[in-house]
């Protein structure tokens, strides 16, 4: 297939690249710069402006793979906020523009990333693909996006949109920031250890995108996520284990609250998430439970 790629730059789009072309699909990426593959076509586009994407990167595309969106995790000031909320829910309004405007050629397939802020704090309800959207800034945020996208299957096209969880990989994503830490010894439970954690690793959120890629049955929301979410408390524990470092020195609430702001409600409170709709359409998770996961990444 021809598949137009945005968000390429990131963890997950490189990991995604290396597949896609083992696969022997032909890529477009679109981004703020070129990509240092030169063999890989791309166009210049940016999520944060108001212009689509051009023309020819939409029409010769079979699918839209969308991962672009300002990062996360990073302390929430006005501007990041607008950031945040430009960049996904404008951008992908941009994007379906000019979906609309392939008036001789549309892609069959968008599949667009959203996240599992969608839920909001729901405490210990185990929530799956059918549950209702949380408050807040980020559900706010992922619900404005996910409406987006779905615009697209007014044109024709089939639309999944991906709620990706906390992804673990080797050399980016969440472990980045915490290995260094952990391996110091200074590592712990994020308060009272509690909230809950939905988890993937890099290769079973490649391996739903691909699937979401390949079943033309599939549509509307599927959790990127591990059938097997933890607590704070166990993941922290789990990590020390498989790296053979104590993880006892908790990390007050309040510290992260100075640090991160707004932003660190996202790691004191949490999602207990099922990928029902994976499961369903009968993917097999290579990394089911956590101390698997972690040992391959680590």
């Amino acid at each position: 297939m021809n598949i137009t790629l945005t968000g390429a730059s990131g963890f997950i789009g490189g990991a995604l690249i290396a597949r896609l072309k083992g696969d022997g699909h032909q890529i477009h990426l679109l981004g703020r710069s070129a990509p240092k593959d030169a063999s890989i076509k791309s166009s210049k586009w940016d999520a944060m402006g108001n212009q689509p994407p051009e023309r020819q990167a939409i029409a010769s595309a079979d699918a839209i793979i969308h991962l672009a969106g300002e990062p996360v995790a990073q302390r929430w000031t006005p501007d990041i906020k607008r950031r945040i909320r430009l960049s996904r829910v404008n951008g992908t309004r941009r994007l379906v523009d000019a979906i609309e405007a392939a008036v001789e050629r549309k892609p069959k397939t968008l599949i667009a990333a959203s996240a599992i802020g969608f839920y909001g704090n729901r405490g210990d309800e185990i929530v799956n693909e059918t549950s209702k959207p949380g408050k807040g800034f980020l559900p706010e945020v992922c619900g404005g996006w996910e409406s987006a996208a779905q615009s697209a299957s007014n044109y024709g096209l089939r639309v999944v949109l991906l709620r990706i969880g906390i992804v673990l990989g080797r050399n980016g994503g969440a472990l980045a920031q915490m290995l260094p830490i952990f391996r110091m010894g200074a590592g712990g439970r994020i308060g009272n250890g509690r909230q809950w954690m939905s988890w993937i690793h890099l290769d079973d959120l490649i391996g739903i995108l691909m699937l979401a890629l390949n079943d033309d049955k599939l549509s509307g929301p599927i959790n990127g996520t591990a059938p097997k979410p933890v607590t704070n408390a166990l993941f922290t524990h789990t990590l020390g284990e498989v790296i053979h470092r104590p993880a006892v020195l908790p990390v007050p609430e309040f510290g992260l609250r100075m640090l991160y702001g707004e932003m660190a409600q996202v790691l004191t409170e949490g999602q207990r998430v099922m990928p029902e709709a994976a499961l369903r359409a009968g993917y097999q998770f290579l990394y089911p439970d956590l101390r698997s996961a972690l040992t391959a990444a680590v």
